[in-house]
């Protein structure tokens, strides 16, 4: 095998990329008061979501160990890559990035990159799927990095969330702003700064309109639609995904568009009913 792609358990992975043996996910813990539960194939999310409403204190999360990282790069692939979470929003890169160098100065040399997805959730999964477009069109080491790091650059995320509860609990959001959106039913339009922190690009009241308005802001500001693929991830709303998929049919063209439900740490971000848009 001449290349793996490592990838940490925010991002999704489609049924197929689970079964192609170029792919790993490295996983997260969560935490909510005593329950803990590894973010693997064996997370239950009804639970989780359950257990999260029920708390009043905010669900934690611990990113995989750097020895996790350096098991997962022993492999006999030449060319191994991981994706990881906004280094801004985890510890995951780094641990990523310590396994490398435990990897190097005990296992020797190998050629090992780590990304910086500044995303989360199908944004690493689309970096995945375009390390393995560029691995596959034959590209060097070398040039799959440089192309990888531009397609980066040029991705955007955006979200909205059916509540802010989460928000409130990890101290991102004062309880009286809270308060104030829930009870006049106020949606903001979330997305990522090109340093993957989390900003705030719009709102609107009802989530039919902040999706709306989420779909209108991301086809205002992507170029050659046709070329790219759009990717949607939602925690426990299958309709509202599909809502969001035909609203993007109605104002544009994309080369394809992928949905997929959150994983174990997207749903700790996401929270019950939360849609997230990546292209």
């Amino acid at each position: 095998m001449k290349y793996k792609i490592v990838v940490d358990s925010c991002g999704e992975l489609p049924v197929k990329l689970k079964e192609d043996g170029h792919f790993q996910t490295v996983s997260l813990e969560l935490f909510v008061d005593d329950y803990h539960v590894v973010d693997d194939e064996n997370f239950n999310q009804k639970e989780f979501l359950r257990k999260v409403k029920e708390s009043p204190n905010c669900p934690k999360s611990a990113c995989p160990s750097p020895e996790a990282y350096e098991e997962a790069y022993d492999c006999e692939a030449e060319h191994v890559y991981a994706v990881t979470l906004s280094a801004q929003l985890s510890g995951s890169y780094n641990s990523a990035e310590l396994g490398r160098k435990l990897y190097l100065e005990e296992k020797g040399e190998k050629k090992i990159h780590v990304f910086d997805s500044k995303s989360a959730s199908v944004g690493e999964t689309l970096i995945a799927m375009k390390i393995q477009e560029c691995e596959e069109a034959g590209l060097s080491f070398e040039e799959v990095v440089a192309k990888v790091d531009a397609y980066i650059a040029e991705q955007n995320t955006y979200f909205v969330l059916e509540t802010l509860e989460t928000l409130r609990k990890n101290g991102r959001l004062s309880n009286i702003k809270a308060f104030v959106a829930s009870a006049l039913n106020i949606k903001p339009i979330m997305g990522s700064t090109p340093e993957g922190t989390i900003c705030q690009l719009s709102q609107a009241r009802g989530m039919g309109k902040a999706l709306d308005k989420m779909v209108t802001t991301m086809m205002s500001k992507v170029r050659n639609p046709e070329q790219k693929v759009l990717a949607i991830s939602h925690c426990n709303c299958p309709q509202r995904a599909l809502s969001v998929v035909e609203k993007v049919k109605s104002l544009g063209k994309f080369k394809d568009v992928l949905v997929l439900d959150t994983a174990g740490i997207s749903s700790m971000y996401a929270n019950d009913g939360g849609v997230i848009m990546v292209v």
